[in-house]
């Protein structure tokens, strides 16, 4: 008796000191407005669910685009430490997240745990910037922006609009000047990915299905992981341009397509978050659903009551709904304005597994106290709005300063940036600059030189998945065969 009573003890100090498991759902371009724990009119039940047992994060940050937020979110920095490029990443790029750096992924796989990556990667198309060589087990989905594809196959058009004619052929960027990758209408045709290999030739029927696909791949890894630990990252195609939610789902939003999207990526969320509580993990995982940048407003995006769009370093470009949702750990209907961001992810993932960081500097905070509602618990004091390779904007406590546009808002009063308070501050503005300035010793203020930048990914002679001819990138040989 007294045997199995240690043995029970035993057993449960292992299951209390048992590392949490780590689900990261990132939507592709979801506005701060378009989910209704902030505020949408779309119906979201299992995220207004999400956010009534978890934590809303209302002061959250990523990029102003899709490449540089997901290397803020997978290495702990910001984006031009790690991802020094003007804009985004492109299919066929010399250029991605280089090798050297050590991702979340590589962090959590160290301390034993199980990796999957299912959805849109673009940190790089090349072999040896794709997910399984950078920490991840396996991979699964459209490797960039579901856009980058042929306008014959409805890469850039909405379902229901005439298919464009084919455009002329791409023409790469000049060497030296943008390595990124191929642009325009003439790129190569999407592909589908599993780990390195092209397995299908993603059309516009191809695309409507891709969320349910994504999630069933999904549910595949949470079972065969449920013993644990495991980390899935699962960064959708939706709700990126061209809009191609699953034909069921459309036309049952107030909010047309993106709406439609938004609604079934609700309910995959759902089915994630249900079969985590069916499993009996749901106090052993933390969730989080946020996004790579502020919604589009030329496709439809909210992002009420916040100024601007993706792409821009307005609060609406890049302050993104964000919800934490951890049974028992997490404060249940809990909120904070505290400044956080996406290099906030792997330091404080790195503290709950017991994980060793990186040996290099990293930008992020451990968020763990924060989450845990620990009194006392803060956010970063300062944030620096990068855009590409320039410093345009910096913000400290509620005060935010555009630097070239010389306006002053107070985000704590003025959300909506909305009242320009430079000519009756000076000294605040005078601090913010100081703020700026410092920045120049470390990640600089315009272009991709700096001493604190890191430097790209690089490989020579870069060839699409999927040639024009129907070839595909096929095989550890890296030697191109036609896809069946």
């Amino acid at each position: 008796m007294i045997r199995l009573l240690a043995a029970f003890l035993l057993s449960s100090a292992a299951l209390v000191a048992a590392p949490p498991n780590f689900i990261l759902i990132n939507i592709d371009d979801q506005g701060y407005a378009d989910i209704g724990p902030y505020g949408s009119n779309n119906a979201t039940p299992h995220l207004d669910r999400m956010a009534r047992e978890g934590m809303k994060l209302t002061s959250h940050y990523a990029a102003p685009v899709c490449s540089p937020s997901r290397a803020m979110m997978m290495t702990g920095c910001y984006p031009k430490r790690v991802l020094p490029i003007p804009h985004v990443l492109f299919p066929a790029g010399e250029v991605g997240l280089n090798p050297q750096e050590t991702t979340l992924a590589e962090v959590l796989k160290a301390r034993g745990y199980a990796t999957a990556c299912v959805g849109k990667w673009h940190l790089g198309d090349q072999p040896e910037f794709l997910p399984t060589a950078q920490g991840f087990d396996r991979y699964y989905g459209i490797p960039y922006s579901n856009d980058m594809g042929t306008a014959a196959e409805g890469s850039k058009s909405n379902p229901g609009q005439p298919l464009p004619k084919a455009a002329p052929k791409a023409k790469k960027a000049q060497p030296g000047k943008d390595e990124s990758g191929l642009r325009g209408n003439g790129q190569p045709p999407l592909p589908l990915v599993e780990n390195t290999n092209a397995i299908e030739r993603v059309k516009a029927e191809g695309q409507h299905t891709i969320t349910q696909r994504y999630t069933e791949q999904a549910l595949d890894f949470i079972r065969a992981s449920k013993d644990g630990p495991f980390f899935l990252y699962l960064p959708h195609t939706a709700v990126h341009f061209p809009l191609y939610p699953d034909k069921g789902w459309i036309g049952k939003s107030p909010n047309g397509l993106i709406g439609d999207w938004a609604q079934e990526l609700d309910a995959s969320t759902g089915r994630i978050l249900d079969l985590l509580r069916e499993l009996g993990l749901a106090e052993n995982t933390l969730v989080i659903y946020t996004s790579d940048n502020g919604g589009a407003l030329n496709h439809g995006s909210k992002n009420t009551p916040l100024r601007g769009s993706k792409g821009q370093t307005y609060e609406g470009g890049l302050r993104v709904a964000t919800l934490a949702w951890w049974p028992g750990t997490i404060p249940a209907g809990s909120s904070t304005d505290a400044i956080t961001g996406h290099f906030d992810f792997l330091p404080t993932f790195a503290e709950l597994a017991g994980a060793t960081l990186p040996s290099v500097k990293l930008d992020g905070l451990n968020l763990a106290p924060l989450l845990r509602g620990q009194a006392g618990a803060v956010g970063h004091d300062v944030f620096h709005y990068y855009r590409g390779h320039k410093l345009e904007a910096v913000r400290s406590g509620p005060w935010k300063l555009h630097l070239d546009k010389n306006e002053l808002y107070h985000l704590g009063n003025d959300i909506a940036e909305s009242k320009n308070l430079t000519a009756a501050e000076p000294a605040r503005v005078a601090e913010l600059r100081a703020l700026a300035d410092r920045m120049n010793g470390d990640l600089g203020l315009d272009g991709p030189q700096a001493p604190g930048v890191r430097p790209l990914g690089r490989v020579a002679n870069p060839q699409p998945f999927i040639h024009a001819d129907g070839r595909v990138r096929a095989g550890a040989d890296g030697k191109f065969k036609q896809l069946d």
